[in-house]
């Protein structure tokens, strides 16, 4: 049976004016600036409300979901003999989510316009399933090398997750792209030799070897800096050790 994947309903509006200014108004009157592309085609400046593109983020597609895109009221007459987008109900996948670093408000969003009809590649999150017997019945523990994989398929049959059976893991064992049952209709673009999980043995911890009782602890030298009357001091000493230290020269007296 093919997986239908879930479509749901956006309004939305031409946004009259571009810009940084015009954007940050729209942000502080909760609405998102968007941008439509489509392939061949010259994008578009759209805008929709923020509260109205949270819900439809947190359906169970995520970020895959299928959104038709509704004009109304005035957009209808902006979109009146623009050839990039209909007046009535465009399909379009997100393409790209921008969030504010610190608050994570949704910023601006990137929309690709698509045909229902034809094959697309998309990232789908992966979903682990069972318990690996090399856990349950060894020491092994689990180590993830991906979370998700590209697919290729009609927008309709996107999967919201594809999932990944792996009671059967053995202790030494790694799945691969190529070992995931994919849905009908739906194919791996991702290297089928790109490992996915692992079962291996736990990571030992090296532990530092226990001090010795009563062992002499070495204790760094300290190097004190004398003070500069010191230095002195010391440089004068130094001189007269070295003047005892001079052999004597003999005086031979003149004769008359």
């Amino acid at each position: 049976m093919r997986q239908k994947a879930e479509q749901v309903t956006l309004e939305a509006a031409v946004r009259p004016t571009n810009g940084k200014g015009p954007s940050a108004a729209l942000r502080r009157q909760g609405v998102v600036p968007c941008v439509v592309y489509k392939e061949g085609k010259s994008a578009v400046s759209i805008q929709v409300s923020g509260r109205d593109l949270h819900r439809v983020l947190h359906t169970k597609a995520g970020e895959n979901v299928l959104i038709s895109l509704r004009f109304t009221g005035d957009s209808k007459e902006l979109l009146r003999g623009h050839s990039d987008l209909s007046s009535g109900e465009n399909v379009v996948l997100i393409k790209e989510l921008q969030h504010h670093p610190v608050t994570h408000q949704i910023l601006h969003v990137d929309f690709n316009e698509i045909s229902l009809t034809k094959r697309i590649t998309v990232s789908v999150p992966l979903s682990f399933e069972g318990e690996a017997v090399g856990v349950k019945q060894g020491s092994g523990v689990l180590e993830h090398m991906r979370w998700e994989m590209e697919v290729e398929c009609l927008p309709t049959e996107i999967p919201a997750e594809i999932p990944v059976e792996i009671s059967g893991l053995e202790l030494g064992v790694t799945m691969h792209v190529k070992d995931i049952v994919l849905p009908e209709g739906v194919k791996a673009v991702t290297d089928p030799e790109q490992p996915v999980i692992a079962c291996v043995e736990p990571r030992q911890e090296e532990v530092a070897a226990p001090a010795v009782e009563g062992a002499a602890v070495a204790e760094p030298e300290v190097i004190k800096q004398k003070k500069p009357e010191e230095e002195a001091a010391a440089g004068a000493a130094e001189g007269k050790e070295k003047e005892k230290e001079k052999p004597k020269e003999k005086v031979e007296a003149k004769k008359g």
